[in-house]
């Protein structure tokens, strides 16, 4: 065994139409999980995907947003130190392009609580996680907010 983990990719345009079959198995929410750590969303990503969620993941904001424009999540689940676009400032362009999609942010550094307040302040108030998490943890915040479906998703 080489220590690699293997993924199997499938091309965003086939995810989307296997989401939107409407003869489907039974709705399950989809989790766009982002971490510029790869193995961390990569993990959280496995972990949900084996929980009943459909989960999606991406290694920064800018490629989230990309992903949520063509399967828009029922939850984003966001670490907040990421460079380039961080997890609030994904997270409040989330909530303006797709404004039912709940938000998990996730964060292992002390800035976290500011990010959190300019946000408050600029009339946004996200749900958080300290890393690290455990994943009952993490399951347990993930069906608070989106809560398995017994029937399809309406449109």
């Amino acid at each position: 065994m080489d220590g690699e983990i293997n993924f199997e990719s499938v091309p965003l345009a086939l995810m989307k139409a296997d989401l939107l079959d409407s003869s489907a198995a039974p709705f399950k929410p989809v989790v766009l999980v982002v971490d510029d750590e790869r193995i961390i969303a990569d993990t959280l990503g496995a972990i949900l995907g084996s929980s009943g969620y459909t989960a999606m993941t991406a290694y920064d904001g800018l490629s989230a947003l990309e992903i949520a424009r063509v399967v828009p999540p029922d939850l984003l689940i966001s670490d907040v130190a990421m460079p380039g676009m961080d997890g609030i400032e994904l997270a409040m362009a989330m909530r303006q392009s797709i404004p039912d999609c709940n938000v998990l942010l996730f964060s292992g550094q002390a800035t976290t609580v500011d990010l959190l307040a300019t946000a408050r302040a600029a009339g946004y108030d996200f749900n958080a996680l300290t890393k690290p998490v455990h994943p009952t943890d993490l399951l347990a915040r993930v069906s608070e907010l989106v809560p398995h479906y017994a029937s399809e998703r309406i449109a």
